[in-house]
């Protein structure tokens, strides 16, 4: 049985491994205020920062998800991993040697599982780095030289290769004491007919990381006529490798794409490689699959969906790098990011483009020019046959639903324009009215049925029966929903007051449904912070961010009803702001206290009643802070 770690280890690594150093691997942090630090979550989808971090006091707390604890409980949450594995992972980058209590210190037996093929995946990057060196792997050495890479290159990004014999890494793996079942269960070796033999045989070996720097999978490039296998074979899916939630080169790249607000998307290991040595830092690329949703939630942590990020694809010319671009166009909407593509006039990708015209060159491409809205239209466009009126109308009728998507009406009139001009059609306010009418329609569509769970209110029966105006929401002698009112018209009149720190309050800090989906509507809009920014289009996007006629005649009416407030100030904004957040606190603190004396009458698991009591706490803590503090503590 495993045994149980030394308590004074456990305090050891919590002191010594910084809460924000460990946060910021995931996700950006930007500063709060108070000492405080926040980000998009990393455990529920946002638009808005309502995580936050002090790293003064060593915990973490979301607003949006109610999700908190301190530097372990984070790294448990966002790696699944039990607490054992995550103090052994804290362990190892603190440099902490572990003392093991019930049998003392073994290892081989008393590791996690994830944290053991996390171990493997090591070893086997140093065997195949080393076996870069070996007569053998001339062939491989070769292949990276004729593509510019040299040795230097070569070891910055772990570069290796697999012996073409049946079982050289399991034979070195078993040395360093790792079982036949782990060999299996990390995909670095498979079921042979008299045991396991290695996976990955006489091919170029990349390691592939995960965001904060572990060696999860590999990715193997053939270099021989006789590999009757893939041209790339990658791990197959693992407890710790899911090929749709990493990004090849995300730990290399993470901090200059946080820093300038800029990713890079390629197609392959070798792109990635070009780019970095040309320079542009903030290249990653997906491991065997295409662009999709999870990747989109990495790089918008980093990226913090701040109004200057962009997102530029690199895709071949071909028509396969097309369906590549087309693809990605499905998920542009998910960004709050600009996203552009980027294709050599020659269809080279970065790797072949920097052999050819060098460094310069590459970094020229990358270069944001052709939005991704506009070659996906393009693409759409050239299909048809737009001198007759019967082709221009079939165009019309496939384009135009896909501007509708854009939910910047600001910009998807602009780029409605602009499609009337792809198509040849002159009555261009006839497109923009098209693109108009589908895009109302689908926002209709969206608000029939259900409330949704972002807290809408539902719709009643009679056209005339607004949300605002129905039960209690509105009841200005209710000093809750007075509160929560006056704020919302202050983020919408005055977002100077109260940003940034109401695009940190989640939805559910507003209690009466009306309000709380305003809020959404805020947060759908790009947030108060948009507000400071461009005054004269915040409205407007707020506006069409509501899901109904209902939300959209509450955002109106809070526009232009009269502050409470003769003289309207950051002080009185601070109380507002103070007010709404303390009362979330303490509603939150009420089911939480209920959650722990649960589970303290009925003996439940240790770890969940620590995890539960640790969160009580931070409530309590930032509770008296605001008391104290005032808005200081937000």
């Amino acid at each position: 049985m495993a045994g149980r770690i030394n308590d004074e280890d456990v305090k050891a690594v919590r002191d010594a491994v910084p809460i924000d150093a460990v946060v910021s691997e995931y996700l950006q942090l930007r500063n709060a205020g108070g000492g405080n630090l926040k980000g998009l979550c990393p455990f529920h989808d946002e638009k808005s920062p309502s995580f936050q971090v002090s790293p003064s006091k060593g915990l973490f707390h979301c607003f949006g998800c109610q999700e908190g604890g301190d530097t372990l409980t984070f790294v448990m949450k966002v790696d699944h991993l039990t607490f054992s594995e995550a103090v052994e992972r804290l362990a190892g980058k603190a440099g902490i040697t572990l003392r093991y209590e019930e049998g003392g210190y073994n290892p081989s037996h008393q590791r996690g599982e994830r944290i053991r093929l996390i171990e493997a995946h090591k070893a086997a990057t140093d065997f195949y780095i080393a076996q870069l060196e070996s007569a053998e792997a001339e062939i491989g050495r070769k292949f990276l030289a004729e593509r510019g890479f040299d040795q230097a290159a070569a070891a910055h990004f772990g570069v290796g290769y697999s012996p073409a014999g049946w079982d050289h890494l399991t034979r070195f793996l078993r040395g360093k004491g790792f079982t036949d079942k782990e060999l299996i269960l990390s995909g670095l070796s498979q079921d042979g007919r008299r045991g396991p033999i290695d996976r990955f045989r006489g091919r170029l070996m990349w390691p592939i990381r995960d965001i904060g720097g572990e060696v999860v999978g590999f990715g193997a490039r053939k270099l021989r006529d006789d590999d009757n296998g893939p041209k790339y074979l990658n791990t197959p899916e693992t407890p710790v490798y899911k090929k749709s939630q990493v990004l090849y080169g995300i730990d290399l790249a993470k901090k200059d794409i946080a820093k300038a607000s800029r990713a890079v998307v390629v197609e392959g290991y070798t792109d990635v490689m070009a780019c970095h040595l040309a320079g542009v830092t903030t290249a990653i690329a997906t491991c065997g699959t295409a662009f999709g949703g999870d990747h989109i939630k990495i790089l918008r942590r980093l990226l913090m969906d701040n109004g200057s990020a962009r997102v530029i694809f690199t895709f071949d010319g071909d028509a396969a790098g097309q369906k590549a671009a087309l693809r990605a166009f499905e998920d542009d909407q998910k960004f709050a990011a600009e996203t552009y593509i980027a294709i050599a006039p020659d269809g080279m990708d970065p790797c072949d483009l920097r052999l050819a015209k060098g460094d310069e060159a590459v970094a020229d491409l990358v270069q944001p020019r052709t939005p991704l809205f506009e070659f996906a239209l393009r693409q759409i466009v050239a299909r048809y046959d737009l001198e007759t009126p019967a082709g221009r109308a079939a165009a019309l009728d496939e384009a135009a639903p896909v501007v509708a998507r854009i939910k910047n009406t600001g910009a998807q009139h602009e780029v409605a324009v602009q499609l009337a001009g792809m198509l040849g059609i002159l009555d261009t306010q006839f497109v923009v009215k098209r693109v108009a009418q589908l895009a109302r329609w689908a926002r209709e569509r969206g608000s029939k049925g259900p409330a949704p769970q972002r807290g809408v209110a539902p719709q009643g029966p009679a056209p005339a029966a607004r949300p605002g105006h129905a039960g209690p929401a509105l009841n200005l002698r209710n000093p809750v929903y007075a509160t929560e009112r006056e704020l919302l018209k202050l983020a919408l009149q005055h977002p100077d007051l109260v940003s940034p720190a109401f695009d940190a309050y989640g939805v559910d800090e507003f209690t009466a449904a009306p309000y709380a989906a305003v809020r959404q509507a805020i947060l759908d809009a790009g947030g108060a912070e948009y507000g400071t920014q461009d005054p004269q289009d915040y409205l407007v996007r707020v506006r069409d961010a509501a899901p109904d006629d209902g939300v959209r005649a509450m955002v109106t009416e809070l526009a232009v009803e009269a502050i409470m407030r003769r003289t309207v100030d950051a002080a009185y904004a601070g109380e507002q702001l103070v007010t709404v957040r303390l009362r979330a606190v303490d509603r939150r603190v009420r089911d939480v206290q209920g959650t722990f004396a649960r589970l303290a009458g009925s003996h439940g698991d240790p770890e969940q009643l620590s995890a539960v009591q640790n969160e009580l706490w931070v409530l309590q803590q930032y509770g008296r802070a605001l008391r104290e503090r005032g808005a200081a503590a937000l």
